[in-house]
């Protein structure tokens, strides 16, 4: 956000950072900077810490334990985090999951869920995706049938991003067979440890197990597992997929990366000088960050028209698909910066003390694992090209 900040903001960023550089376990940090992922009690720990400072949920509203933040606060919170090489949240209980429970669940669903999410205590996955339902998801096929006062759920979901460590799913199934495909669709929640419940390990083209086949064999959950009202999924999950699109675009990491794409260039040798010296290099680096600054000022001011109410409804596609294509356009340079050094750690032999990983320049060889797995970015959260289409529709009116 590239405003002149006040002097209650300025004081309040370097609280965070403060907070940050001297609560952060430098192995963790290491990890993130060196684009591993932390495990589950490493994100815990972090996430127990900022509980305890009152941190832990800079987004939710103060009755459910928000800090009551303005705007720039959150803002500059997660710019903060980012830079610094801090583990992002449990995003799918605590950015995706707990927003629906408090617009649409019961009262005994916020009370029950909404605490055990803060504190970590469950950990969800997004039961969304199938074989032939991704990009085109009102096409899903798994069904759930009420059978007294238990759904009784067949199906399968793929693509399940850290399945095998969840305790809990929020799964979209099919409850009716209506005209219109995105009807019929509800949300129900789904204990990992329910009978029926398979998964199955997919391992990337980095070589990491990350995301899972998930199969659903007669599994029973109690009927008040059901997110609001029968057949109104579809209307849940859009708002549960804005604020998945929102947080993609992931500003913070990209100004972080972009600042390490400077260090590596300059630590590369060509000719009689750096790489960083070389005119061509540069104008691709000034080319990133300025888009990078317009996504910042895109970001900006869809925060803003979200906390006025004058959000229009495609700004979370319009992040999704500049903050993705940056992510990759910046993984690429890092590549190229790089070279064949890149390569090395894809054979996961490569030893390295990630306590030192600020010293960018010495360790090239995570890049090419990190390239890969972003390849993913412009295709989860719905594809580049379905937010095209979205917004198309919603500007040009087609």
């Amino acid at each position: 956000m590239n405003v002149a900040l006040s002097p209650d903001d300025s004081a309040f960023a370097e609280t965070v950072r403060d907070f940050v550089r001297s609560n952060l376990d430098p192995a963790t940090r290491g990890k993130v900077l060196l684009f591993q992922l932390p495990d589950r009690q490493e994100r815990a720990v972090w996430q127990r810490k900022l509980v305890a400072r009152g941190w832990g949920a800079p987004t939710w509203p103060t009755e459910y334990g928000g800090p009551g933040w303005s705007v720039t606060q959150r803002y500059l919170f997660d710019e903060i985090l980012g830079e610094e090489g801090a583990p992002t949240p449990p995003v799918f209980g605590m950015g995706m999951l707990a927003p629906v429970i408090m617009r649409f669940g019961t009262p005994t669903q916020k009370a029950h869920y909404l605490p055990r999410i803060l504190n970590v205590e469950d950990w969800w996955c997004q039961g969304f995706s199938e074989p032939n339902a991704g990009s085109d998801l009102a096409s899903l096929k798994t069904r759930a049938v009420l059978d007294d006062d238990e759904w009784v759920i067949n199906g399968q979901k793929i693509w399940t991003t850290l399945a095998h460590q969840a305790d809990w799913m929020f799964c979209l199934v099919r409850t009716s067979h209506e005209e219109k495909k995105q009807e019929g669709i509800s949300l129900l929640l789904v204990p990992m440890n329910t009978p029926g419940i398979t998964v199955k390990p997919i391992i990337t083209i980095d070589g990491e197990h990350e995301v899972n086949e998930v199969f659903l064999d007669d599994v029973r959950v109690p009927a008040e597992n059901i997110i609001g009202e029968p057949g109104r999924g579809w209307t849940y999950a859009k708002y549960l997929l804005s604020q998945e699109r929102t947080g993609i675009a992931r500003v913070s990491q990209s100004t972080r990366e972009i600042g390490r794409l400077k260090e590596l260039a300059k630590s590369r040798v060509v000719g009689s000088g750096t790489l960083y010296d070389h005119p061509l290099f540069r104008a691709r680096i000034v080319r990133l960050e300025i888009a990078l600054k317009a996504l910042d000022i895109t970001a900006s001011r869809m925060i803003s028209a979200l906390s006025t109410g004058s959000a229009r409804g495609h700004e979370a596609s319009l992040l999704k698909i500049k903050g993705s294509e940056l992510q990759q356009d910046i993984s690429e340079a890092l590549m190229d910066a790089a070279g064949d050094s890149a390569w090395r750690g894809l054979d996961h032999h490569a030893e390295v003390e990630f306590a030192t990983a600020m010293n960018w320049g010495a360790h090239p060889e995570h890049l090419a694992s990190a390239y890969f797995n972003q390849r993913k970015v412009t295709i989860y959260g719905g594809s580049n090209e379905i937010q095209r289409n979205i917004l198309a529709k919603t500007m040009i009116g087609f």
